[in-house]
């Protein structure tokens, strides 16, 4: 059964990404005074502005998203929200305040990642400042903030109650950061145990009329119930289609037997049609919910929208909440969603499109790229089923209602404010790169390029002045977090360190005051490298987006870099001549496909990348490990120990439509080592004035951020100038870090090995938390640490 929710939020806000203006600090308002607002705060995954045609881009053929364009016209839109390259650290910034140089939480959380890169537990998180203001929080759906319970749980120390232990009173959705890959069995056995080796690459059975259809079959559904389908009119939707939709698997060809086949395969996941729930509530009670429940089959953005009216119709209206909502969609893999959800009219709704990941298409093929016409048709649909999805949200708790002719209409007498935001740029094969819009497909999601970090915020509620109005100041995803403090009317100066303050700055003269002036002077963004996990067992190798020019190692195994649309250079690839063990590293795989193509373009994704804009300027720095060649025998190909750091500098236009100004490869006013040498006649001499001071200027930040960025990631290890032994980040060694230790020592013990695995207390990070850590705090105790200089 689906575990019911009962907890309440703080404010139903409509954000994505920051913003300025307004006070960093409140007191609860006092019994007689009006209740607070309610804040609903969504979260939608990978979807950039180049998507939408109410910020004037979207393509060729743009989705359709009546309802955000409701919200735009009833709210405000930000065109310069920024956002981090990718999930994580985007998401951390919402619910700490802080860069992720600031938290360690630097990339994409995965499996092989220590403890020390997810949000700590002794952070003051949103969730717990806005409990300071008498606010109930629940997260739902997708949020990827920690570690994942898959293996022995290497980074998970408080396993299930981690949402709880971070100041969720609810949490209903899934620790992972995507879908589980799609099952091209459609849950069928008879295919095979491995669910990447059937035929069906949407999940579901075809029509007779394509190779291992069927137009009849019994539809099963784990309550041991079944129902026969059939159709026979050439428009008919797939009998296939129509069971994964309602949760059953199809067996084709076949009628309902009194037991449910064998070969029926309901522990298996399906992509977008399945999920692994994880919840716990406020009395710290937890537990999982596995795809054999029927709560947990069905389409993702239903099934998301559902927890999430649930748990507001929930609320007894005497306690203001904040809910967070983060959908799926459009993470990969893209599967098509309920044709109920698509307008008959959107294009591809009734076409028999090809789901992503094929790369099973393009192996044994390197710098083939699959075709991208029908992933960004399934963007397109998985958008639009979204937005139907938030529009019934909306209405169902009270927040919209809908007009005679359909139209969505928000309800100022809600007392919620409804703030909506992306985590990151959209993702590379969903690139809008056609006018309007002609953004840049290899500069997208992963990179701090506009492309890969411009993304929506909108922002409605009673608390906004002139609606329907476009706020064109720079805004940073960590400023949300003040954003909602604002509303909530948290004292932000009570409960933060005044020596470690936030990077979040205040934004919510934007929404009350139309003439309010830019707080923000610099905009940034950035992405770096996690905290390595000795011993989770598993090892990352090389995986290559070919529509990105980009290789990695990140991901464990092929499953995730298929999800990719990549192509896997590790254990198990089918390409000829790479070795059994697959490649380490990608140096090896560079000179692997130099050996194929001398013009080969792939890079290695950066070390660290960071971004810095003062809305018309922007620099881009760089820092990449560089590898020695060997054409001959690729394995032999090292890393040099050394690393190039290099200097992008671009003239930027966001507010320009169409088509805006953004980063293209190319378009540098300059480019070189970092920093750029200003002495330079020939380079730096060539700009104009008003360049240069910008350059400087954003280059001084950017030395900021490098310098903040080092302490941060030195700060367990460096008997100089860290704070070895401080877990909690409160700037001294003492018996609280002690005492923190005793408690987490004793969490989530290896199960053969039983040591206490990865923790914030994990101070060599060697994947334990024992003794050898407990000595450091010893050996420092009492030490009281500087701050870095901000």
């Amino acid at each position: 059964m689906m575990k019911t929710c009962h907890s309440i939020l703080a404010g139903l806000c409509l954000a994505t990404i920051a913003g300025c203006g307004g006070s960093s600090s409140g007191k609860s308002n006092p019994p007689d005074a009006p209740t607070p607002p309610n804040i609903l705060f969504i979260v939608i995954d990978d979807v950039g502005v180049d998507q939408f045609d109410f910020y004037g881009y979207g393509g060729a053929v743009p989705p359709q998203t009546p309802s955000l364009q409701t919200i735009a016209d009833e709210g405000l839109t930000f065109r310069n929200a920024w956002a981090m390259p990718t999930c994580t650290p985007t998401r951390a910034t919402y619910f700490t305040g802080r860069y992720p140089s600031s938290t360690n939480i630097l990339n994409a959380v995965v499996q092989t990642d220590l403890a020390n890169s997810e949000i700590s537990p002794y952070e003051m998180t949103l969730p717990r400042l806005l409990k300071t203001a008498g606010y109930t929080s629940a997260m739902i759906g997708k949020m990827h903030l920690t570690g994942t319970n898959l293996g022995t749980s290497a980074n998970l120390p408080y396993g299930l109650q981690t949402m709880w232990k971070l100041g969720f009173d609810h949490f209903d959705g899934y620790l992972d950061g995507a879908p589980y890959p799609i099952d091209t069995r459609a849950g069928l056995k008879t295919w095979g145990d491995d669910v990447a080796e059937g035929p069906y690459q949407c999940g579901f059975v075809p029509r007779a009329s394509f190779e291992n259809g069927a137009d009849s079959g019994a539809c099963y559904f784990v309550d041991n119930t079944c129902t026969d389908l059939s159709v026979s009119e050439p428009g008919d939707t797939a009998p296939g289609r129509t069971c994964m939709e309602q949760g059953g698997i199809f067996d084709p060809g076949q009628i309902c037997q009194a037991a449910t086949p064998d070969h029926i395969d309901f522990e298996a996941q399906n992509g977008y049609y399945t999920g692994k729930f994880v919840w716990s509530d406020a009395d710290g009670s937890a537990g999982e919910v596995l795809a054999t429940d029927a709560s947990a089959r069905g389409y993702r953005s239903t099934l998301e929208t559902d927890r999430a009216i649930e748990w507001v119709n929930a609320q007894s209206g005497d306690t203001p909440w904040m809910l967070s909502l983060g959908y799926s969609a459009v993470h990969a893999p893209l599967q098509l969603p309920p044709k109920a959800l698509i307008a008959e009219d959107t294009p591809g709704r009734n076409d028999p499109l090809v789901c992503s990941p094929a790369s099973s298409e393009i192996e044994g093929v390197p710098g083939a790229i699959t075709s991208m016409i029908d992933d960004r048709l399934i963007t397109n649909l998985m958008i639009e089923a979204m937005d139907r999805e938030i529009g019934r949200l909306l209405v169902e708790t009270g927040l919209a209602t809908r007009t005679e002719d359909g139209t969505l209409q928000y309800n100022p007498d809600s007392n919620t404010v409804v703030v909506i935001t992306g985590d990151n740029g959209t993702y590379v094969n969903s690139v809008k790169i056609t006018a309007p819009g002609q953004f840049d497909m290899t500069r997208a999601k992963g990179s701090p390029y506009q492309t890969g970090v411009n993304v929506p915020l909108l922002v409605t509620g009673a608390i906004v002045r002139e609606p329907g109005r476009e706020v064109p100041h720079q805004v940073s995803s960590p400023d949300l977090y003040r954003l909602f403090a604002d509303i909530a009317g948290a004292d932000i100066d009570a409960h933060i360190h005044a020596d470690r303050p936030l990077d979040g700055q205040p934004m919510l003269a934007y929404l009350t005051d139309p003439a309010a002036e830019a707080v923000r002077e610099i905009n940034f963004s950035e992405m770096g490298t996690n905290f390595v996990n000795p011993e989770a067992g598993i090892v990352p190798q090389p995986c290559v987006v070919e529509a990105a020019n980009t290789c990695f190692v990140i991901f464990p195994n092929k499953a995730l870099c298929d999800d990719q649309s990549g192509v896997w250079y590790g254990e198990g690839s089918i390409l000829p001549d790479i070795p059994g063990a697959g490649f380490a590293h990608c140096g090896q795989v560079m000179s692997y496909r130099k050996a194929l193509d001398p013009d080969d373009a792939t890079k290695v994704l950066p070390d660290s990348s960071k971004a810095a804009s003062d809305g018309t300027y922007k620099l881009v720095r760089m820092n990449r490990k560089t590898y020695t060649e060997d054409l001959e025998n690729p394995v032999n190909a090292e890393y040099t120990g050394l690393n190039t750091n290099m200097d992008e500098f671009y003239r930027i236009d966001m507010l320009a439509t169409p088509n805006p100004v953004i980063d293209r490869e190319g378009d540098e006013l300059l480019i070189g080592e970092a920093p750029l040498d200003i002495s330079d006649p020939v380079g730096f001499g060539q700009l104009n004035s008003e360049a240069q001071a910008a350059y400087i200027r954003l280059k001084q930040e950017m030395d900021k951020r490098d310098a903040v960025a080092a302490y941060n990631y030195n700060y367990d290890t460096d008997d100089i100038n860290g704070c070895p032994g401080d877990g909690n980040r409160d700037f001294k060694v003492d018996e609280t870090d002690l005492a923190n230790w005793e408690e987490l020592s004793e969490l989530n013990r290896h199960p053969t090995e039983h040591y206490a695995q990865s923790t914030w207390y994990d101070f060599n990070h060697d994947g334990k938390t024992d003794e050898a850590d407990r000595y450091i705090i010893e050996t420092n105790l009492g030490r009281i640490c500087t701050p870095p200089e901000v």
